[in-house]
């Protein structure tokens, strides 16, 4: 059974849980975006959400004129697996550290070690 969620109410809860996490998890978090989405561009409910940029470790820094990096939490998907809110948002959780960690290159075999996949 599918969770009711309009994008407004979505988008709250996704900036709520944000601010839940630890503050050292954002120290090194420079110049990125977090965008919601309804569904990823094939349409699947199974991707709750992706980083999109050059993780941290590949890269020197930015220049001038680099796009942010992008981390995009899709609603549609979370609202399919979850059953009730309690379950929502720690499944929103879990995606924005899950892709916040990739921005600081860990890959998905150390976020399964770190129970994050």
């Amino acid at each position: 059974m599918m969770i009711e969620m309009d994008a407004d109410a979505f988008e709250a809860l996704v900036t709520e849980e944000l601010d839940r996490l630890p503050d050292d998890m954002f120290a090194g978090l420079e110049n990125v975006v977090f965008l919601i989405e309804d569904r990823p561009e094939d349409g699947s409910l199974d991707l709750f959400g992706v980083y999109d940029g050059l993780a941290l470790t590949e890269r020197d820094r930015y220049g001038l004129g680099d796009l942010p990096d992008r981390i995009t939490v899709f609603r549609e998907p979370h609202l399919n697996a979850c059953d009730d809110l309690d379950e929502l948002r720690d499944e929103v959780h879990t995606t924005l550290v899950h892709e916040i960690a990739h921005f600081y290159g860990i890959d998905d075999a150390r976020l399964h070690e770190l129970g994050w996949a």
